[in-house]
């Protein structure tokens, strides 16, 4: 639940919500909702109920989730636009943390097994386009893939993953 009521304002494009907040209790806040879903035995029924009221869905990716392949496949097939924060410090998958570009892989491939590969000659991203494996997606349909569904990602370090781009030589442009 929301702590204090919340008038509805033009200035304010987005509101993040915790797992277990009321969902109408944030109709008309925002243009942007986003309601955490915990990754556990009920996201999918959760899933729905957000998708019902036209938010959009955040998840947690410390640890390297399991249920995150899950989490994909039902945003998808319900069509949920999503952010997903925590643990997306290294662009490449590094021990138990998911890198944001297999996640980007995954979403644009639309392959949750991207999300396990940590081969680093798999993945490939340069002003022309994005590869996975043999998978090859032109910007715009990145691009597309990015405004569809996966909105955007956060991560505690904002340096690390800027770096790591630095590093694949993908920065600066």
């Amino acid at each position: 639940m929301l702590d204090a009521p919340f008038d509805p304002d033009s200035r304010v494009e987005a509101v993040e919500a915790p797992s277990g907040t009321d969902l109408g209790s944030l109709v008309g806040l925002a243009r942007e909702v986003y309601v955490e879903v915990a990754l556990d035995d009920d996201f999918d029924y959760r899933l729905a109920e957000i998708a019902a009221h036209g938010f959009r869905a955040k998840a947690r990716c410390s640890g390297g989730p399991a249920q995150l392949r899950w989490f994909l496949l039902e945003c998808r097939s319900q069509r949920l636009r999503y952010k997903l924060t925590g643990g997306l410090h290294h662009a490449r998958r590094t021990g138990d943390e998911y890198g944001f570009l297999n996640v980007l892989a995954a979403v644009v491939f639309s392959d949750e097994d991207a999300l396990d590969d940590d081969d680093p000659q798999a993945i490939e991203l340069s002003a022309s386009g994005f590869r996975w494996r043999d998978e090859v997606a032109a910007p715009d349909e990145v691009a597309y893939a990015r405004n569809a569904r996966l909105h955007s990602i956060g991560s505690c370090s904002f340096f690390e993953p800027v770096s790591e781009l630095e590093a694949l030589g993908v920065l600066p442009l």
